[in-house]
């Protein structure tokens, strides 16, 4: 074995097991492994959940199908908060990370996960209220609304999972410990995905419950991730210690942390909220249109999540790298994630073009809903390579806490042009679900370009969390 390979070996080891290295400091490359690597795999784990879950679902029919692709367009909402408060939470602790600044660290983290908490707390009680009429709302036929209430409710009710499963994991890759938050995922996930089709077929003791099994595992799965959290932060292991006197409540650390997670937030909301616009728009055309949209775009996440995880570790690595006041690191550092990125992506987007029937018909068996199913994963995966270089884009500006400026990216292409374009094209020329999709791709070009080259101007590296 060469020394190239030996040395690449080992870092991959080293990422796998958590490292103690200063990421600032090593090489760029080495540093972009130890951190992207984990969260990869991280993102991974979640990618072969989504297409599992569905998988699951999809036995139960199209109004089971439909029940979970509008659900998860109305937690839109709470993820967003969440992923704006991620971004917060990575900007502040990887700057607190690259300044040697551990007790500045611990005490971030702590007042992240206590608003965390109080944002789930509202946003779940409100939401399991609401779940009949918010199906309603999203254009479900009656039979969903019937059948998919208590899914909606247990989901929103059990949001604190998906929040803290979220920020605190953020908050480990913020200060280098990637390993540590791509296991509590695989927990969370590995265990939802032994016990969904228990509760969803029944096992033994076990009685069927449909689509409300796929949230009952889901949520028991989450909350199994949160406890392995708790468990080694209270261990004190690897590069955050948080000891009983960084438990005090800073309400003005909290109010800079939402400051920043404001914007942060708008950003994801205003992209989720599109989404919203969009499935109202499939759902004029019926279960089977909603049905093959909610599948394709399984399929596509699968894909599209792990490059997610490498646009994560680009926020924390520019957030470290500022931190340590080296600006021109953290930009080598996201071109060279942004490379990768598209090297991961170009071989998926070509499978999903070439063969999206194969690749549709493990979910799906209707001939209505693999026909719009096909033809939706087969035109947003033409524009995979140039959206691996928006995605990293952005999260390098979260990282260096400019989250503004995104913020106004997605909202020129989302609401400016993503919506206006999908009813032009679906409604005014009459191309149905399909001018829906072209409008996907063409909106996720738009903000690819607009945030890379706003990055490449510069700026970003000057603001101060």
């Amino acid at each position: 074995m060469s020394d190239d390979a030996t040395t690449l070996w080992s870092t991959l080891r080293e990422a796998l097991r958590g490292t103690t290295q200063d990421l600032t400091a090593i090489p760029i490359r080495r540093a972009v492994l130890l951190l992207a690597v984990p969260t990869v795999l991280e993102m991974s784990m979640e990618s072969i959940l989504t297409v599992v879950d569905i998988f699951f679902v999809s036995r139960l029919g199209s109004s089971a199908i439909a029940t979970v692709g509008l659900t998860e367009s109305m937690l839109s909402p709470v993820y967003a908060l969440a992923m704006g408060l991620a971004a917060a939470a990575t900007a502040v602790i990887a700057r607190r990370a690259g300044e040697k600044d551990a007790n500045g660290a611990a005490v971030a983290a702590v007042q992240v996960v206590v608003v965390a908490f109080a944002l789930a707390t509202a946003l779940g009680v409100a939401g399991a209220i609401a779940s009949p009429r918010l199906l309603a709302l999203m254009g479900a036929d009656a039979e969903v609304v019937s059948s998919g209430s208590s899914y909606t409710a247990l989901m929103y009710g059990g949001n604190a999972t998906i929040f803290l499963l979220f920020v605190v994991n953020a908050i480990f890759r913020a200060v280098g410990d990637a390993a540590v938050a791509m296991r509590a995922l695989w927990v969370a996930n590995i265990v939802n995905m032994v016990l969904a089709p228990c509760f969803i077929f029944g096992l033994g003791p076990i009685p069927a419950m449909g689509v409300f099994g796929a949230a009952v595992a889901m949520n028991v799965g989450r909350g199994i991730g949160v406890l392995y959290q708790g468990s080694v932060v209270l261990r004190r292991r690897g590069h955050l210690a948080v000891a009983r006197r960084h438990l005090a409540l800073r309400f003005g650390l909290m109010r800079e942390l939402v400051k920043l997670a404001t914007p942060a937030a708008g950003q994801v909301l205003i992209e989720t909220a599109s989404w919203l616009g969009l499935v109202r728009i499939i759902s004029t055309y019926g279960s089977s249109a909603v049905a093959g949209y909610t599948i394709a775009m399984r399929v596509a996440i699968f894909a599209l999540l792990p490059s997610w995880g490498l646009a994560q570790a680009a926020s924390a690595l520019v957030g470290q790298n500022l931190g340590a006041r080296s600006p021109d690191r953290a930009r080598r550092s996201v071109w060279t994630i942004a490379r990768y990125n598209a090297v991961f992506l170009a071989p998926v987007a070509a499978l999903f073009v070439i063969a999206p029937g194969a690749l549709v018909g493990l979910f799906a068996s209707d001939p209505a809903v693999v026909v719009y199913a096909v033809d939706c994963l087969r035109i947003v995966a033409v524009g995979f390579v140039v959206f691996s270089f928006g995605m990293v884009a952005i999260q390098a500006f979260n990282g260096a806490g400019d989250t503004t400026t995104p913020m106004v990216v997605n909202l020129a292409s989302f609401w400016l042009f993503k919506l206006p374009c999908a009813l032009v094209l679906a409604k005014v020329l009459g191309m149905g679900p399909r001018g829906v999709f072209l409008a996907i791709t063409a909106a996720y070009t738009v903000q690819s370009v607009a945030a890379g080259l706003l990055f490449r101007r510069g700026g970003w590296e000057k603001k101060t969390v």
